[in-house]
C-alpha cells in the first residue's frame, strides 16, 4: 500500500475576483478534506506574503512554542502575537474559494492573481512579481552557499 503524502507542493496561480475571493488549488483542498483539518492563514512576519497551514500544524506549533519559552516571557509573547493574533479560519465555499481579507491583501500586494507556493507543511500566497524576485535571490544564494541536510544532533562533516 502506498502512503498518502499530505505535503503541499508546486506553485498554481489564481486568479483574485474584485471581491478578493480567490480558489485554493484542488490538491491544497484535497490535503484539508482528507486531515479534517481547517485552513489557516496568516501575514508572514519575514515576507511579503501570506502564510497559510493547517489548523493542526498550528495548535503543533503552539505545543512548541509552549515548551521553548517560559510562559509570559516577552519571546514567547512576540512569537504568539506575530502569528496567533493575526490568524484566520477559512472555509472554501462550494466551490473551493474562500475571501481574502483586506489585511491579508494589502500585506501581500496581492491585486488580480495569488501564487501558491508549496513549501511542505505549509504554504504561501504570494503576488506573483514579487514571488520570481524572492525565488531569483534564493537561488542566487542557493549557487553560492548550496544548502546542506544534517541529521539533528550530528554535525556536518
Amino acid at each position: 500500500m502506498i502512503k498518502k503524502s499530505y505535503l503541499f507542493l508546486d506553485t498554481i496561480t489564481n486568479k483574485i475576483d474584485i471581491k478578493g475571493r480567490v480558489s485554493i488549488p484542488a490538491d491544497y483542498r484535497l490535503i484539508f478534506e482528507e486531515k479534517q483539518t481547517e485552513l489557516i492563514l496568516y501575514r508572514s512576519f519575514k515576507y511579503p506574503c501570506i502564510e497559510g497551514c493547517t489548523s493542526d500544524l498550528l495548535e503543533n506549533l503552539a505545543n512548541k512554542i509552549d515548551a521553548v519559552f517560559d510562559d509570559f516571557s516577552l519571546e514567547q509573547d512576540n512569537l504568539t502575537s506575530l502569528i496567533y493574533a493575526d490568524s484566520k479560519i477559512f472555509v472554501p465555499d462550494s466551490t473551493g474559494r474562500i475571501s481574502l481579507t483586506p489585511k491579508l491583501i494589502t500585506h501581500a500586494q496581492l491585486s488580480d492573481v495569488a501564487a501558491f507556493v508549496g513549501k511542505g507543511k505549509t504554504f504561501q500566497i504570494w503576488q506573483p512579481t514579487l514571488l520570481e524576485q524572492h525565488l531569483e535571490g534564493v537561488r542566487k544564494k542557493a549557487f553560492q552557499n548550496p544548502p546542506t541536510l544534517s541529521k539533528k544532533g550530528e554535525e556536518n562533516l
